[in-house]
């Protein structure tokens, strides 16, 4: 049996994604008696003609980004993106919200830093994306599910619901009645509500349901004291306006 051909990718970003499926361990080396991986930075060197699956982790960030993910989507029969900053350019996305000029300076200094676009941008501002996996990082076992569907060729699914309702499953107090602000109404499910379990709130970082109910979360918001401009800020960790749009 031919080996579906795989390969794993980075852009701008902390690369956790790619370090949470080597933690894996024991299940990634399973991976390898379905799957022939043929680049990972990680673990590897060299690069392929052509690939079955491409996982791409980081968000696009310099025109050289751009065109390295158009390369990688030219030789990739699927594009997965791998994580938030892929999906919707994650925290990278709030350099959108300083002067670039000022960010390049900050970040590199020097009199010539590197070139960035207009904002840190997804994938899917670049090239046509098949499937995502969300969250920073993504959850080990939600990739695995989605390989699974993948080599059998079907489509992955993800959650449909809220990390509400996995919070509620796992009985763990709402981060609401400790007085912390909380998107786990109006974020995709798939972590086991992992913040919350920790004694933290949901920062959002699976990105939105589908259909969320804003209307009423909204008003619970400004029950706890929020004006729309601290709503904003709540989500624009994750949640950026205007992320996509591909060039």
């Amino acid at each position: 049996m031919n080996k579906l051909r795989i390969g794993f990718f980075d852009f701008t970003g902390c690369e956790g994604c790619q370090l949470t499926v080597l933690n894996l361990e024991d299940e990634f080396l399973e991976l390898l008696e379905l799957v022939k991986i043929v680049e990972f930075r990680e673990v590897m060197s060299g690069a392929c003609e052509r690939l079955d699956i491409a996982f791409v982790e980081g968000s696009i960030c310099t025109p050289g980004e751009a065109e390295r993910l158009r390369a990688i989507r030219a030789k990739a029969t699927t594009l997965v993106a791998l994580g938030a900053c892929a999906d919707t350019a994650g925290v990278n996305a709030l350099g959108h919200f300083r002067d670039l000029r000022e960010l390049r300076r900050e970040i590199y200094g020097g009199e010539h830093p590197p070139a960035l676009t207009d904002i840190p941008r997804p994938l899917n501002a670049i090239v046509p994306v098949d499937h995502r996996l969300p969250g920073c990082p993504i959850d080990g076992r939600e990739f695995l599910a989605v390989l699974q569907a993948l080599l059998l060729g079907q489509p992955p699914q993800l959650p449909t619901f809220s990390v509400c309702v996995e919070c509620k499953l796992a009985e763990l107090p709402c981060a609401f009645e400790r007085d912390q602000v909380c998107l786990g109404p109006v974020t995709r499910a798939g972590c086991d509500a992992l913040c919350l379990a920790a004694g933290d709130r949901c920062r959002g970082c699976r990105g939105l349901i589908d259909n969320p109910r804003s209307g009423p979360y909204y008003r619970i918001l400004a029950e706890h004291g929020l004006t729309e401009e601290d709503i904003l800020e709540e989500f624009r960790t994750f949640n950026v306006p205007g992320r996509g749009g591909r060039r």
